[in-house]
């Protein structure tokens, strides 16, 4: 396990690289975006962060802009709010490339539990959630990579939200309690290897 400072500079050196190289693409993909369907290229959504601050995470826009707080706040795969280009970003998780700025702004790790909405946040035990938010949350985690097609899993549920309560909540909730027991540099650089893997389609990581 490392201190607060190490992975802070971590994060800063390894997601200042990613953003510069990312750049080009980000631009590209934020123009498609636009051109695709009206509305800004980025969605901003309020999410509980690190001691329980709140921040606004950064996300391409991948629904239609004038469905904003209509429908669950967690989505299923074929959901009718999602754009064309959004089906994309969404299964090529590339929608999540601006969370960069939020790493470089201090709201957010490269790796770390995913930050939640309030409303989920709120069901976790509260020695849980304090637990959770002592560290910053990350882009992606050992969580992520095991529930990356989880808008197909959830497709299936007669109740998303309900399924997602009852049935992914908890188990991510396991794994974001074992990270903060055990997190260090070398278990964060195999998380972002593995998540780079499975962007690639070499494989999924755990």
């Amino acid at each position: 396990m490392y201190g607060d400072t190490a992975k802070r500079a971590f994060d800063l050196l390894v997601g200042g690289a990613g953003l510069l190289l990312a750049a080009p693409l980000m631009l590209a993909l934020a123009l498609w975006v636009k051109a695709d369907s009206p509305g800004p290229a980025l969605f901003r959504q309020q999410r509980v962060g690190q001691g329980g601050r709140m921040f606004n995470i950064l996300k391409f826009r991948t629904m239609r802009a004038d469905s904003d707080g209509q429908g669950p706040a967690v989505t299923a795969a074929g959901d009718a709010r999602i754009t064309r280009a959004g089906a994309w970003l969404r299964r090529t998780k590339l929608d999540e490339l601006p969370q960069l700025l939020n790493v470089l702004r201090g709201e957010m790790s490269l790796v770390g539990p995913r930050p939640e909405v309030p409303r989920y946040m709120a069901l976790y035990e509260p020695a849980v959630r304090e637990r959770i938010l002592s560290v910053r949350p990350g882009i992606t985690d050992l969580a992520a990579l095991e529930f990356r097609d989880e808008e197909h899993l959830l497709a299936a549920a007669p109740d998303v939200e309900r399924a997602y309560v009852e049935q992914i909540l908890p188990v991510k909730q396991r794994y974001y309690l074992d990270y903060v027991a055990r997190h260090s540099v070398g278990g964060d650089v195999r998380i972002l290897l593995n998540t780079l893997a499975a962007l690639l389609g070499v494989g999924k990581g755990t």
